[in-house]
């Protein structure tokens, strides 16, 4: 286990964590990298090269924006999406970039930022990956001082080219219930007569190693929990139409309207408040707010979703629903833990089904957890869910996170609630292992042509006309 929960979501700003997240936070790390190493005050240009589905849909994700935030010093978590709009257009206005907020340098995106569409990165003789960048820093006689390759991962995680390309990789966090597989996962949990949850909440305090590291993390996780809710109390007033050019409308406030109202006396309205709840969150990050990984920006809808539908449809004391939050987020963690180590949450690399796939995956394991459900039944939920995201292609219209994917996020979330309660329905054992459903995820998402993987080169993207 080399992944924490609060590696896993993290709070930070839309609409993409493998467009905009991960490239603000390799540009932020390289200016990092700069002052470490006495550069920066010697640095007179940057260059910035964006390669395949980083160049492709870079600008519907908003990357040329992270890249220019990430430059300047800010970090997605911590930067004040309002103030995003005035420090984008005083770089654009001015031709000058304060590098890291303390050295100001020319820049313009004409002449600096590159989108490099045709190529990807590495050269053939590596194996490439859909979302290289490179930052080249050059000092006043135009001799390169810095050079440095990223790789956005999926879900705002970023590696360098050594980091990528060492033989010896980084060593397993130490923790007292390691796990590499679901079959470890369940096996150890037993052996210790342990919950997913219980074991999860030991390692994550382990890898905090302070007195207080359990209530350390339970405060972490209702810290993540507050601003998701934050996050879709936003979505839901907020009107008008997304940015990008498709003029879509936000949807979620007259839907919630509607519900408040007809509610009552649709039985079925439970399903459509967490349609809500998903298009509420995924809304905003459409527009560029704050966010919650979750395990994507792109997936982030899906569980919150279903941690609305928990508390407020669910049967439980206000006590006991925070107990079953708790739950529901260490064991989520678990199981999108096992997606990244073993397969990948990137949809530029296996496509959708490794965003809101993996999310509702997740969210079905999660919230049979909240709901007492014994460990193999979030380990059958979490199968199911995946079972029939299978083969989900990453194909957004004019590369913006809006069509399909924000609607996506909802299906995404009923399909949760579904596998939950089928796994808990469920006497017997079942034929396919959530393992083998990981493996076939990322065999699938290999097989599966690159055009349909976050390029906006097919499928929808390419069927459906802008307007």
């Amino acid at each position: 286990m080399n992944t924490s929960l609060f590696e896993l979501f993290k709070i930070g700003i839309g609409p993409s964590s493998s467009h905009t997240v991960g490239p603000m936070r390799a540009a932020l790390r390289f200016v990092h990298q700069l002052e470490s190493q006495g550069l920066l005050e010697h640095t007179a240009s940057v260059n910035v090269d964006l390669y395949g589905s980083l160049a492709l849909t870079g600008i519907g994700h908003g990357t040329d924006r992270a890249v220019l935030l990430g430059l300047l010093g800010e970090a997605p978590d911590k930067i004040d999406p309002a103030t995003i709009d005035a420090k984008l257009a005083e770089v654009r206005s001015s031709g000058r970039l304060n590098l890291a907020g303390n050295h100001i340098i020319p820049f313009t995106e004409r002449q600096n930022l590159h989108l490099r569409r045709d190529q990807m990165y590495p050269a053939a003789d590596v194996v490439s990956h859909p979302n290289g960048m490179r930052f080249t820093a050059f000092d006043a006689n135009n001799v390169t001082i810095a050079d440095e390759v990223y790789y956005s991962i999926g879900g705002g995680f970023i590696v360098s080219e050594a980091e990528r390309t060492s033989e010896t990789k980084s060593s397993t966090r130490k923790v007292p219930y390691p796990f590499r597989s679901a079959e470890e996962l369940l096996a150890t949990a037993k052996q210790h007569n342990l919950t997913i949850a219980e074991l999860m909440l030991a390692n994550e305090s382990a890898l905090r190693n302070t007195p207080d590291a359990e209530q350390q993390v339970r405060a972490g996780i209702f810290s993540i929990w507050q601003t998701m809710q934050a996050c879709t109390q936003r979505g839901i007033e907020t009107e008008g139409i997304l940015p990008g050019g498709l003029n879509v409308r936000r949807r979620a406030p007259r839907l919630a309207r509607r519900l408040e109202t007809e509610g009552s006396r649709d039985p079925l309205a439970p399903m459509d408040w967490v349609t809500v709840w998903a298009m509420a969150v995924n809304e905003v990050n459409a527009a560029g707010g704050r966010v919650v990984t979750a395990p994507t920006n792109g997936a982030a809808g899906v569980i919150p979703a279903i941690g609305h539908y928990y508390l407020r449809f669910c049967e439980g004391t206000a006590q006991e629903k925070q107990e079953g939050i708790i739950r529901y987020f260490l064991t989520a963690a678990a199981i999108g833990i096992l997606y990244k180590e073993n397969a990948s949450i990137s949809g530029a690399e296996v496509g959708c089904q490794g965003e809101v796939g993996v999310a509702c995956s997740m969210a079905a394991g999660g919230l049979v957890a909240a709901l007492n459900g014994t460990n193999a039944q979030v380990e059958h939920a979490a199968e199911i869910a995946m079972e029939h995201n299978l083969g989900m292609t990453c194909d957004p219209i004019g590369g913006l996170v809006q069509i399909p994917c924000i609607e996506r996020n909802g299906m995404g979330a009923v399909k949760a609630i579904n596998a939950a309660r089928m796994s808990m329905h469920e006497t017997g054992g079942h034929k396919l292992s959530l393992d083998q459903i990981i493996a076939t995820m990322y065999q699938t998402g290999l097989d599966m042509q690159s055009r349909y993987k976050e390029t906006s080169l097919a499928g929808l993207a390419l069927n459906i006309i802008e307007c």
